[in-house]
């Protein structure tokens, strides 16, 4: 069931989801690979990169009602040993280039 909601919301991506991906896809940034929808467990995570196990996640404006769910959600990946950072939609719009540069800066660490 995870695999196929993942399928449907690579096909249904948002709009800032579709930016992000035409940027990070192709080794987009050198040499990190990431891939889309990655399902983990019961979770779905929008954007992955396996080699240093971290996670980014995209948030519409619906993050904002469900705080709780998102730091358990977070909490569970942590113990995965997965990082996870958040970038709302807004910003992937309007600032695509600082959003590439916090990812960067996550990979190296």
């Amino acid at each position: 069931m995870t695999t196929e909601r993942a399928k449907d919301l690579r096909r249904n991506q948002t709009d800032a989801e579709r930016k992000l991906w035409n940027a990070l896809r192709g080794r987009g940034l050198q040499p990190y690979k990431f891939k889309r929808q990655v399902p983990i467990g019961r979770y779905i995570a929008d954007f992955m990169c396996f080699e240093r196990k971290l996670i980014v996640e995209v948030d519409g404006s619906q993050h904002g009602t469900q705080i709780a769910y998102d730091e358990a959600r977070t909490q569970w990946l942590a113990t995965q040993g997965y990082s996870v950072i958040r970038i709302g939609n807004f910003e992937v719009l309007q600032n695509l280039e600082g959003v590439l540069e916090g990812i960067a800066a996550a990979l190296k660490l």
